[in-house]
Parts: structure tokens; sequence; C-alpha cells
């Protein structure tokens, strides 16, 4: 069968060849998916059909999705775990800094959440780390119930918080807590691609027992010529501010800068940037949502059509319609909630809604819509 090249291509083939088993298994699949999806065709057998048949024949079969199965796992810290990863074929390689959406199921529902990849580009095996937040339902799930062996649904690398193919002279590599790991993809690159510059790396925690990726910190420390390590534990140094940054590393205005951490940590940062008339680049990675203004629809019951399903629901109020299809019993795909991961993004293709973080109502036929993030203002037909 062919697709089970998706199932054993990276376990048989050196790293250097995954771009071209890639476009082998696209030049595969692509044109049978095609096939499967003509309405001749899909009257007949329906891809989806097709791709539980794969699954059970073998899990990390797919013809449309990329599958990865977990092959270890490491504490981090008490709070924070690795996740490694072997990938089928169709997984279409990453940049350091990139973030994937992971899709689960809890509770016969699809959920997704993106995180960022902390293993380097071109590594045998990917891997994303997660940090467990006390009301976070996905990250306890995570830590709690997958185990190795289990095979996990992720998206295609995505994302623009990335290293540029050109590198500058000097870097600084700037984070705070969990917003260490795309930090660390990109230092993990800057040592692959044997980077002749000067890099500095500042991470920020409350305390050592805190610090993630701690022993391969001291390791690239050690072997890395070109990098310098700030380590800033807030427990026994103080709070770490702008200024203490500017102490630590004064040619700021030289390097250019990644930045990944809290968004108050990261405002801050900012600011300072702005306030000192720093010219050099500060580029940043944020999971954060924007603020979510009040709605200025009139909250009248509309009627929201699923086509593809065939299923209707009446609104009430303007909350969003993510919200209000689940009040209404359906359990369409979403991730962040926030508006960030695109998990619950759908074609509208007829009506009226208003986004709720900026505002903008639109009527446009067939256009691209997030549910977290929008509300219905007239009757609207979705393509779910």
């Amino acid at each position: 069968m062919p697709s089970s090249l998706a199932a054993i291509a990276h376990a048989k083939l050196p790293a250097a060849s995954y771009s071209s088993v890639h476009q082998l298994a696209q030049a595969v699949n692509t044109p049978l998916v095609k096939a499967l999806r003509h309405p001749w065709v899909h009257s007949i057998v329906r891809l989806d059909a097709v791709e539980v048949a794969l699954t059970a024949l073998h899990p990390l079969l797919s013809l449309t999705d990329v599958r990865a199965r977990v092959v270890s796992i490491v504490e981090e810290t008490t709070t924070t775990k690795t996740f490694l990863l072997q990938p089928n074929a169709l997984w279409a390689g990453a940049q350091a800094g990139q973030f994937v959406r992971v899709q689960l199921e809890m509770n016969g529902r699809r959920v997704e959440r993106a995180y960022s990849l902390s293993s380097r580009p071109g590594a045998r095996r990917i891997a994303f780390t997660v940090k467990r937040q006390d009301q976070g339902l996905v990250s306890s799930h995570l830590h709690k119930a997958i185990k190795v062996g289990d095979v996990l649904t992720i998206s295609q690398a995505l994302g623009e918080f990335t290293l540029p193919a050109m590198l500058p002279g000097k870097i600084l590599l700037l984070s705070a807590g969990s917003g260490i790991t795309p930090v660390m993809s990109m230092l993990r690159d800057l040592k692959a691609r044997d980077y002749q510059g000067d890099v500095v790396f500042v991470h920020v925690c409350r305390a050592l027992d805190d610090l993630i990726f701690a022993a391969q910190l001291k390791a690239l420390a050690d072997d890395f010529a070109g990098m310098r390590l700030v380590l800033h534990y807030d427990a026994s140094t103080g709070a770490f501010t702008p200024s203490v940054l500017a102490q630590q590393v004064p040619d700021l205005a030289e390097r250019s800068s990644w930045m990944c951490g809290p968004a108050g940590f990261m405002d801050a940062i900012s600011s300072y940037w702005d306030a000192q008339g720093l010219a050099s680049p500060l580029f940043s990675e944020r999971f954060v949502g924007a603020p979510v203004l009040p709605s200025t629809a009139p909250g009248t019951p509309v009627q929201v059509a699923f086509v593809k399903s065939g299923t209707t629901f009446t609104t009430h109020g303007t909350a969003p319609l993510l919200v209000q299809a689940e009040r209404a019993g359906l359990s369409p795909k979403h991730g962040c909630r926030i508006g960030i991961c695109r998990s619950c993004q759908c074609v509208k293709t007829s009506g009226t809604v208003e986004n709720l973080q900026t505002g903008e109502v639109s009527s446009a036929p067939n256009e691209l819509i997030r549910l977290c993030i929008s509300t219905a203002r007239s009757d609207v037909a979705l393509a779910l």
C-alpha cells in the first residue's frame, strides 16, 4: 500500500532524506485524495472511511494527517514534560521557532492546542515541550494520560517566529518560563548551523528547580563557543526588569533579538525597546489572544446552519459562534478559544458576522472566519 510510506519512512531513512520522502508521499497521496473527494467516488467510498480503515491497519497510516508516535517522554521539571515524536512521512519539516497544533479526543470532543517545537530543524525526531497549567485541561491530559507508544495527530509546522536564512553577526535570545521552548529550538539550530557569530541566551525563571532544559543548556554552554548563557532566578536575584537586561547585555542596540515568555514580561521588554529608541529588531512569539471587544450586535436570535452536516441551531445573545454551537450540543473542532491557533477556522458561505477582536463586521460570502472570536449578526451558513 503506497501510504505505508507514512508509517515506515522515518524509521528506515536518514534525516537528510526526509524531504524527498515527504515529496514522494505527497506525490502518491495528493492525487489519491483528490480522486476520493470526487463526487462520483465520494458517493461510493468516503475519504473518512478510508482513513478509519488505514488507522485500523496501522495507527500511523493516513492519506491526509501527520501522525506521530510518542517514543519517549522527558520530565524536564516537576511541571514540564517534553514529548519526543516519530512522525510519518507526511511531515514536511519545520523551522526553528515554529509550533504545531496537537489534536486530541477528550470526553468525546476534538480539541487542539498549539505547542512550540523544542527540537532542532532536521532532527530525526521532533519534540514539543508542555508546562502543565493548574486549570489547563489539555496540558494536564498530556501529562497524565499520554504514554510512550501513543500516536498523536499534529499539524504541519506553523508560525513566523523564525531565524532568517542569513544570520546577523550578533543575536540575543530572550525567554522566560515556558517561553524557552521555541527559543531553545533556535539555539539548537544555531549550534547545528555552526553559527560563527556572537549569541547571548538570557532566560528567566523562578528558581533552579523551574529551569527547563537544565542539562541541555549546560551542555550547550560548554560546547558552543560563540554562546554566552545568562540565567536569572527571580526568587534569589529579584524580579527581572529591562534595566537588568541592559546591564547583562549592554550592546542591545547591536543585536537582533528574539523573545518569548509571559505577556507582562514581553510587554515590559517591548516598552523598554520603544522608550530607548533601539533600532535593533525585536521579534516575539505570543500565545495570548487580543482583547475581546464588546459586541455591537443586537443579540436577537438568528439561525446558524452547519451546511455539511445539515445541523441548524438558534443563537441566544452575542456569544461567539463556538460557544453558541456548544450550547446547542454541537462539538466543532477548536483549540485555544482566543483566536490564535485557527483550529476552529471555517468557511462562512453566507451571512453577516462580527469579529470580536477587531470589531469588523463582514457579509462577504465564502470567507474564512474563526468561530471562537466571531458572533453572528444575521442568519449564517458555515461549511461544517
